[in-house]
């Protein structure tokens, strides 16, 4: 009989250059980030993202390596005014960040002003590519109705950005009750993206993917990186799983908590 299980062949540096390994929390020290750092060179990620004022530090700790410098903007909240995220963009990229996460104006999203949201993405996104970057464009969506990311994904797809992004990471919600909680990515909204962005537009999946088969069912939906502080635990989890540097077929698992929050 045959299996109905699917799979997936995957090699350990694919995994690893799927994944952006998040340094972003606010009581990060520097120590804190030049450990974060090291962790980024171990297993060969993608990029690192780090504050912006982090740029010369990681700079100095990934020389030699190929693991990209990604400073965010406007982060977590995404309010500040758009000649001061412009400002922050081209500094950041002038100063070597080499891809750039941005978060909309949220506000502006919400209440249906596209031509802001469109100017704003547009102005960065030709800010930071004029010196080398690209530009990942983060939504929240935690916020937002899927009437609003279908929209985004169409402007981002209309103005040549290099990602779409769900989340930060820190976009809570108080709940009735008085509790925070917080989605992040979850594969409807991780559909959705797919669906309405145009094929150069990458997907990246932020919040929530902390195990090697988050990581692998994301892939599975066409998402090609992802933003986690589990790098660790998921590049080991891979190697305990026999994942090598030749192509490893490996089952696929759902994750209940991605199929639409907590």
């Amino acid at each position: 009989m045959a299996s109905n299980k699917k799979t997936m062949s995957v090699t350990s540096t694919q995994l690893g250059k799927m994944i952006d390994h998040s340094l972003l929390h606010p009581t990060m020290t520097d120590n804190d980030i030049v450990a974060g750092l090291e962790i980024a060179k171990k297993y060969n990620v993608a990029a690192a993202c780090i504050k912006p004022y982090l740029i010369s530090m990681a700079k100095e700790v990934l020389a030699g390596s190929n693991v990209l410098i990604c400073p965010v903007i406007g982060f977590p909240h995404g309010n500040s005014a758009t000649e001061i995220k412009v400002i922050e963009a081209e500094t950041a990229a002038k100063a070597g960040g080499q891809e750039i996460d941005m978060v909309i104006n949220i506000g502006k999203a919400l209440g249906g002003d596209w031509d802001y949201v469109s100017k704003e993405i547009d102005l960065i996104n030709k800010a930071v590519t004029r010196h080398g970057a690209i530009l990942k464009v983060i939504f929240e969506n935690d916020y937002l109705l899927d009437e609003h990311i279908i929209k985004l994904c169409q402007i981002c797809t209309s103005l040549s950005v290099a990602f779409v992004k769900t989340s930060t990471g820190y976009g809570f919600i108080k709940n009735a009750d008085g509790l925070y909680y917080y989605k992040g990515a979850t594969i409807p909204h991780l559909k959705l993206m797919r669906e309405y962005s145009g094929p150069d537009v990458q997907i990246k999946a932020a919040g929530g993917i902390r195990t090697l088969d988050d990581l692998l069912l994301v892939r599975s939906l066409g998402v090609t990186r992802v933003g986690a502080t589990a790098t660790v635990t998921i590049m080991e989890e891979a190697k305990a799983r026999g994942i090598t540097d030749m192509p490893t077929e490996v089952i696929l698992k759902l994750a209940d908590h991605l199929q639409s929050g907590y």
